[in-house]
């Protein structure tokens, strides 16, 4: 069974930083595309951040460009993404992702539907 488990959300001062992981169990983790995405109350999830397999390839939503990183750690069967610059829209929960198939178009990455399984969320709140 896949799990994925977000930590590192909270409270943070506009400009601040948070960084969020995401620990992942039931799946060979280094051979699927990881991604982040978001959803604040009364919007749609919306995607954020995505990697490859092999942390080689990234790619990320206009809106954090600059200021958001995605990372893995293979070995730690863990994504990461590191946020700066922190913005009152910002604020969401954020979702863990993997995907089972493997992603072979720059587009699919940012998709919801190219993932198969999600994590709980983790709460990101962010103060003007």
């Amino acid at each position: 069974q896949v799990q994925l488990v977000e930590s590192g959300g909270g409270l943070v001062q506009a400009g601040g930083s948070l960084r969020l992981s995401c620990a992942a169990s039931g799946r060979t983790f280094s051979m699927s595309p990881m991604a982040w995405f978001r959803q604040a109350p009364g919007k749609e999830r919306e995607f954020v951040a995505a990697i490859n397999w092999s942390g080689s390839n990234t790619y990320y939503a206009d809106s954090v460009k600059g200021r958001f990183t995605i990372s893995r750690d293979n070995a730690k069967n863990t994504v990461y993404l590191q946020m700066n610059s922190l913005k009152p829209e910002d604020t969401a929960v954020y979702y863990c992702a993997t995907a089972g198939p493997p992603l072979y178009s720059v587009s699919s990455y940012s998709m919801a539907r190219s993932y198969d399984y999600w994590g709980q969320g983790t709460q990101v709140t962010v103060s003007s």
